[in-house]
């Protein structure tokens, strides 16, 4: 099923020869990761299955941390580690007053189905209706803060104006922040075998205020029987932390090496508008750049700087992938870009429901 969007999408595609977090360019500056545990104190979040969200958030959030906290080159700050009420600004404020290089909420998805799986927001606007739906939901936090309509000059969580209005202040972060979210749900898929929602766009107050490659991970629905009690579980909230951090980890030694090794080389991204939105709901659009019979690490290095490549085995060749997304609009954005890096013959694939699928029957 596609949706199409009627409104502009106000945000903007990276397209810069090496591009490098801005935040990185202080000398002897350790990476700083914010970890942000939706919801707290008097804000529950969802209650699923009679799950509290704010618990289970906090406890996946504290074990990424502790990962993340093992590597040395690796600074990581909390909005919360206790059950406390924190304002949606203030988490924003945390990050931003650390000069972060990296924004990570994390939360548990409800929904009336019994919908199941993982996916990852980064901040723009998508008419896509559930999408709406969960950042209306996760926007609402607002309305239990003293002086909100102060705070947030008259923005209404339920108002499609409100939403549409919102100015992505990220536009020369979207790559990266594309870049994390892929990396968390390829960790979700292929290493945890979850249900792929793969990675989204919502109008999310939290990203919206962050000056950082932002991310809002939904790790499975609560209200969904199994997948709650999984999330509840220790091995569950594990095994989604050790996914999480090891795409942190994947994530940052990709940065450090464009920023140690290229620095010389650093210029600042250049951008693009893309006029709309067009979703296809339960496909993957990703770019093709090589294939190969020999197995090749996906690092920038080997891919002339692309952070977001994945590798995939077919009928005996190794074939390597730019990009991950349901926006065919952003998929025709990354192939102009690889085709801009010399990849010249880059093309579009598409996956529906995991399954390769001919271009042209996704398309018409």
């Amino acid at each position: 099923m596609r949706t199409k969007s009627i409104v502009f999408l106000v945000c903007f595609i990276t397209v810069a020869t090496w591009l490098i977090p801005s935040n990185l360019s202080a000398q002897n500056k350790p990476f700083t990761v914010v970890l942000d545990a939706g919801h707290g104190g008097k804000d529950p979040g969802n209650r699923g299955n009679g799950y509290y969200e704010k618990e289970i958030a906090l406890n996946i959030v504290l074990k990424v941390g502790k990962e993340l906290e093992k590597n040395k080159d690796i600074k990581v700050i909390y909005t919360r580690k206790t059950d406390v009420f924190l304002e949606l600004h203030e988490r924003a404020a945390i990050a931003n007053k650390a000069d972060a290089d990296l924004f990570v909420s994390i939360h548990c998805n409800a929904h009336n189905s019994n919908a199941h799986g993982t996916e990852t927001f980064i901040l723009g606007l998508n008419k896509n209706a559930q999408n709406l739906e969960i950042a209306k939901k996760e926007n609402q936090v607002i309305y239990l803060e003293d002086n909100y309509e102060e705070t947030y000059g008259g923005f209404d969580p339920n108002a499609p104006e409100s939403l549409i209005g919102l100015i992505i202040m990220q536009e020369e972060y979207l790559e990266q922040s594309i870049s994390i979210a892929s990396l968390v749900q390829d960790n979700f898929t292929k290493q945890l075998k979850r249900n792929n929602r793969s990675v989204k766009q919502g109008p999310f107050w939290v990203l919206h205020n962050t000056y950082m490659p932002s991310v809002l991970i939904e790790t499975g629905f609560l209200t969904n029987k199994n997948e709650g009690a999984y999330l509840n579980s220790k091995k569950g909230q594990d095994e989604m932390a050790n996914a999480i951090s090891k795409a942190v980890v994947d994530y940052y030694n990709s940065i450090k090496y464009l920023y140690t090794e290229n620095k010389s080389s650093i210029e600042r991204p250049s951008t693009k508008s893309v006029p709309e939105v067009d979703i296809y709901e339960n496909v993957l659009f990703k770019v093709q750049i090589a294939a190969s019979s020999k197995k090749i690490d996906v690092k920038p290095y080997n891919f002339k700087g692309l952070t977001m490549i994945t590798r995939e085995k077919e009928a005996g060749l190794f074939k390597y992938y730019y990009g991950s997304t349901s926006d065919f609009n952003l998929i025709k954005a990354l192939q102009n870009e690889a085709q801009n890096k010399g990849y010249e013959s880059a093309f579009i694939v598409a996956f529906k429901n995991g399954k390769k699928t001919k271009l042209s029957e996704i398309i018409n």
